[in-house]
């Protein structure tokens, strides 16, 4: 049986629904991947950083769901920072079909399950 991937998902706290939606998919479909939630409900501590690097250090990926928010979002911006300082595979995924927004170095494809599936079985 394949082990299961460890994936987290950076997003703009604006995003919070699109988040949400992709934890469903992941739920209701046979997905092989753990699903690592670091969603900022209160202000930013003092240990925050330290322990999204730490969850960043434990995944196999990181799946960014990129929109509008992302480029006023510091927390997504230091997340995504984070990733590549750890040399983590990263994929942007589009959560919403209307926004074509890009993030600098950041292959985003269209939200399909087939495109998150072949990323994460690519891990």
């Amino acid at each position: 049986m394949p082990r299961n991937k460890t994936i987290f998902v950076a997003f703009a706290i604006e995003d919070q629904g699109q988040r949400d939606l992709l934890k469903g998919q992941s739920l209701n479909t046979s997905s092989g991947f753990e699903y690592i939630d670091m969603s900022v409900k209160e202000a930013y501590d003092s240990n925050w950083k330290e322990r999204v690097r730490t969850r960043i250090k434990r995944s196999d990926g990181v799946v960014i769901l990129v929109s509008k928010n992302s480029a006023s979002s510091s927390g997504q911006k230091w997340e995504i920072q984070c990733a590549r300082e750890e040399g983590k595979a990263i994929l942007g995924v589009r959560a919403y079909s209307g926004d074509s927004t890009s993030i600098a170095g950041v292959r985003t494809v269209s939200w399909t399950w087939l495109a998150i599936a072949q990323f994460i079985d690519g891990l």
